[in-house]
């Protein structure tokens, strides 16, 4: 966590010096444990987390606003899968807790059950104004569900994010398409910072962290190697643009034939 804590630094610093408004750091940017019982031993509430409480200090440091996903203490001795924004004072003012849990058995592929060692979540969080729109939070496999960012989008969304850990297989069959789809659908702008590369040898991430545009543009994307030291995506966050497209082309749902809840 102690390299995890200097790499994510490093990020700030470079967010910095490009002019970003916040930062968007990826899943789990705390650690990716091997297996389920290690993944559990290392969470740390976020108010003794060390890997927490430097985001906290760079973000205050910088006046910096930081998305990033953790590990917290969960129940039945499992932890949550969360995202928390951290506001330009340091001080964590959002917090949403993965919603879909990735279990797959793939034949050839990956078999991971994240629900050996993580609690899901129960609840989609309100959108809520940072200095870059109305941000709503969701998480990875998330990405596969359309429902949770069509709600976020009723409710004010104008950019969603889907920090994840994609594994290679999957990442390269369906990640991009994914990423566009809900960007699409939504009107909405998605930013996808993603892990790259080898954790442990039991896992890979693909990377290709991501900033697609609310018609579907990917304005930023970076490769799926990793390099001898972090690298940050830059996009902008046109307001104006995402309202002529909202505009000029009305997604108005039939809810009198398919309700919304």
């Amino acid at each position: 966590m102690v390299h995890n804590l200097l790499q994510c630094r490093h990020l700030v610093q470079k967010a910095v010096a490009a002019g970003a408004k916040a930062l968007f750091l990826p899943e789990a940017s705390d650690y990716v444990a091997p297996s389920a019982a290690e993944t559990v031993s290392l969470v740390q509430p976020t108010s003794v987390s060390p890997f927490v409480l430097g985001l906290q200090a760079s973000a205050k440091e910088y006046g910096l606003p930081i998305s990033v996903g953790i590990h917290e203490p969960g129940r039945g001795g499992k932890v949550k899968n969360t995202l928390v924004w951290i506001d330009e004072h340091g001080q964590i003012k959002q917090r949403y807790q993965k919603l879909h849990l990735f279990d797959v058995d793939i034949p050839g592929g990956p078999t991971l059950k994240e629900s050996n060692s993580v609690e899901k979540g129960m609840e989609i969080v309100k959108p809520f104004q940072t200095p870059v729109g109305n941000v709503g939070m969701l998480i990875c496999f998330d990405l596969r569900f359309p429902e949770p960012s069509l709600s976020l989008r009723r409710q004010g969304a104008h950019v969603i994010t889907y920090p994840s850990a994609f594994t290679v297989s999957t990442g390269i069959a369906h990640w991009s398409t994914l990423l566009r789809a809900r960007a699409i659908e939504t009107q909405s702008y998605v930013v996808a910072a993603a892990q790259v590369g080898s954790h442990n040898d039991k896992r890979t991430s693909y990377g290709h962290s991501m900033i697609v545009s609310p018609w579907g543009d990917v304005l930023a994307e970076l490769g799926g190697e990793m390099k001898d030291e972090p690298e940050i995506a830059v996009g902008e966050i046109d307001l104006e643009r995402l309202e002529k497209i909202r505009k000029e082309m009305p997604l108005l749902r039939r809810t009198d034939v398919y309700p919304e809840e």
